[in-house]
């Protein structure tokens, strides 16, 4: 397994929509394996494909304590098919380093997929689960955080990244 690079904003390949995955493989297994040593190598709870520069519809995501380990969901071409109630919480981003905001999401959300199998599965998600696909997910749409903040927000992280460059 190796650690991949986390592209960070404004790379252009994380404004652009992955692709549907059609073949499990051994390089999609591979890819797999990376981004769950990638995710967990920088602490983050969940990475999707297009973060280390695949545009594939490709996630992983683990919410449990970083010593357990057990609750990692791989989810292949995944869609959210329905979701209620929202709620506001703050909300960070391994491409956007040391950027967090509140942000409102759904409370709860369904999301349909394939596992890294190829098995279909269904995950009903509340709390910092159904944050952490919502926000894979955009990801795989080509949405950040920072598209989803206030104009002026999003003007001023704009400034403060460029003087940090």
């Amino acid at each position: 397994m190796a650690i991949l690079e986390i592209k960070k904003y404004p790379d252009e390949v994380l404004k652009k929509k992955a692709e549907t995955i059609s073949e499990i493989n051994g390089d999609l297994q591979k890819l797999i394996d990376n981004m769950i040593e990638t995710m967990y190598n920088a602490n983050g709870i969940g990475l999707a494909a297009p973060q280390v520069g695949v545009l594939k519809r490709l996630i992983v995501v683990d919410t449990s304590p970083r010593e357990q380990n057990q609750s990692l969901i791989v989810l292949i071409n995944p869609e959210i098919t329905d979701s209620e109630g929202e709620i506001l919480s703050e909300e960070g981003c391994l491409s956007l380093p040391g950027f967090t905001t509140r942000l409102k999401r759904k409370e709860r959300v369904i999301v349909k997929g394939l596992d890294r199998n190829g098995k279909e599965i269904e995950i009903e998600a509340t709390g910092l689960l159904a944050r952490a696909l919502q926000h894979e997910i955009d990801h795989l749409d080509g949405i950040l955080l920072i598209d989803k903040i206030s104009p002026l927000k999003r003007e001023l992280f704009r400034k403060k990244f460029k003087t940090k460059k």
